[in-house]
């Protein structure tokens, strides 16, 4: 007879940053535009990918949780480029000191590159990359000079 299967559970962090609602295989990319890699690690970081959800508009999500960081603006508007649904909570003394939804303006500026070789935004220029908000789930975006589609907005950020 084999045993039960037992439940992990990640425990709680004491001050921190908790991002929820992550499009499903997406916590990796997250880390990325956070910038973590193993030489700076100094706190625990938990993962989770495909995690079944009941939120309403999505079946399975990612999570990822920072102990001792909280993140910036900057870091929050890129989230939104690849998980457009995703909440950030700012925690401190184990509780819920903050907590909001990443939202994705009209416009993006700066954040990822166009995907255009021939783009002026890719040949050296002093012009900082722009581009419109064609549809936010899942995100869509072109850009201002040259008009081409950008779909795979992980494989262009900054």
């Amino acid at each position: 007879m084999s045993p039960e299967p037992q439940e992990i559970k990640i425990p709680p962090i004491r001050n921190g940053t908790v991002i929820d609602h992550i499009t499903s295989g997406q916590a990796l990319n997250v880390l990325k535009i956070l910038g973590v890699n193993e030489d700076n690690i100094d706190s625990t970081i938990s993962i989770g990918i495909h995690v079944a959800t009941s939120h309403e508009e999505m079946k399975w999500k990612d999570i990822v949780k920072l102990e001792d960081m909280e993140i910036d603006s900057e870091a929050a508007d890129k989230i939104a480029l690849i998980a457009p649904q995703a909440t950030i909570s700012i925690i401190r003394d184990y509780y819920v000191a903050d907590k909001y939804s990443v939202r994705l303006g009209d416009t993006v500026v700066g954040l990822v590159r166009c995907s255009n070789p021939n783009c002026i935004t890719n040949k050296g220029e002093p012009v900082s990359s722009r581009f419109f908000v064609e549809s936010r789930c899942p995100p869509k975006l072109r850009c201002m000079y040259c008009d081409r589609d950008l779909t795979n907005i992980s494989a262009h950020l900054r």
